[in-house]
């Protein structure tokens, strides 16, 4: 039997957005191994869950024999990418960029097989920074009409509040990068989020004009919400991978916790569960589709932070939703003031949310609701947010 085409894969499991010469891609995909390329520009020391689905992309292009090349954008970083933005990004400064392009590379160590030349990570300030800039604006800047440009919406955005020549750069260099990644890799491919679309077609235009070769483009759906509201993002800031940044305990809550609604597109998105048992779980949508979100939080914490992790958060979320109080997760504290404590384990973000939530009724400890800010804690208790949020708490 045929092997499938991974393009009939990332269709059925509800990625593909955009498509540059779909048919002619396509065929190249069934008949041919193709170097394809993401980007992902190092704006923190650590990836989020946004960037984990552009590498789950990586990993079934790379299982249906496609070589990836995971771009950081060293280069990139140093001007900002005005896609998706109402204002500038913080310039960062060199040192910095090149501190998270390194945490970058160990982290996609985990999702893709660099091994052999299965796969490659370059960095484009290797060739971003030794620009000449006339000799760029002679090869490159002549190839780009500023009023073609300007009707894209990446830029008509942010025409109103304002966008500097140095972000209106961007779509040069992103292109550029796809021109570098053709003569040096044999990269025929680009593939990114729906919001590089515009900056996608300037580098396969800038490759016709200048090698006279096809080159392609797809871009995925972003992770939203069903409302449309971009996923990630809890009330302590981004979810990152990075264990230190976001724990393994909170990364498994965020999921275990996600709308009914997102469950049945986060498995086929963010998984390789078998679309089969993906449509025998999520068939029902009642109290059912719990069985659903906790297969979902324990597979994605198990693909970012390993299958024994997995299993300990997973025990412990049961344990603190069962109130077993032996396997619930468990902190040590410095404060006796519960405004202090709620800070401190992290259910609140500040203590005026914490103030909230006591006034809101939603904080117990143990079987006790807290009605007062100064409420007396014992040395060891379980501390309740809620009807989600649960942890045993030590008084030092």
């Amino acid at each position: 039997m045929a092997a499938k085409n991974v393009m009939d894969t990332l269709r059925e499991r509800g990625f593909i957005k955009q498509i540059v010469y779909e048919e002619e891609l396509y065929k190249l995909l069934g008949n041919e191994s193709v170097t394809f390329y993401i980007g992902f520009d190092p704006t923190a020391d650590s990836l989020h869950v946004g960037h984990f689905m552009q590498l789950k992309i990586m990993a079934h292009m790379q299982r249906a024999g496609h070589r990836p090349i995971a771009l950081i954008g060293g280069g990139t970083a140093l001007v900002g990418d005005p896609s998706g933005r109402t204002d500038m990004r913080s310039i960062l400064t060199c040192d910095t960029v090149g501190s998270y392009c390194e945490c970058f590379q160990r982290q996609m160590q985990k999702f893709v097989d660099f091994s052999d030349n299965k796969a490659i990570i370059v960095n484009n300030a290797e060739w971003l920074t030794h620009l000449n800039y006339i000799d760029f604006l002679r090869e490159v800047g002549t190839c780009f009409s500023v009023n073609k440009m300007l009707t894209a919406e990446c830029f008509k955005n942010r025409l109103e509040k304002g966008l500097s020549f140095l972000e209106f750069n961007y779509m040069l260099m992103q292109s550029y990068d796809f021109l570098v990644l053709l003569r040096r890799y044999g990269c025929l491919l680009q593939l990114g989020g729906d919001d590089q679309w515009n900056n996608m077609l300037g580098g396969v235009d800038l490759i016709r004009r200048k090698e006279q070769k096809d080159a392609y483009a797809m871009t995925f759906s972003l992770l939203t919400t069903s409302d449309g509201i971009k996923m990630g993002k809890t009330a302590k800031g981004a979810v990152w991978l990075s264990a230190q940044k976001t724990s393994p305990y909170e990364f498994f809550q965020y999921w275990r916790n996600i709308s009914d609604l997102d469950t049945e597109k986060c498995l086929k998105l963010l998984t390789f569960v078998e679309l089969e048992e993906i449509n025998e779980l999520c068939r029902h949508l009642d109290e059912r589709m719990n069985e659903a979100k906790v297969r979902l939080a324990y597979e994605v914490t198990a693909l970012v932070h390993g299958k024994d992790i997995a299993e300990k958060v997973k025990a412990q979320a049961e344990a603190a939703f069962s109130n077993n109080i032996e396997e619930m997760r468990q902190t040590s504290v410095l404060s006796d003031n519960i405004i202090d404590v709620l800070v401190e384990v992290g259910f609140a973000k500040s203590k005026s949310e914490a103030r909230r939530l006591i006034d809101g009724g939603g904080v117990s400890v143990d079987e006790s609701k807290v009605n007062s800010y100064d409420f007396i804690l014992p040395k060891e208790f379980v501390l309740h947010k809620g009807k989600k949020a649960h942890i045993k708490v030590i008084r030092k």
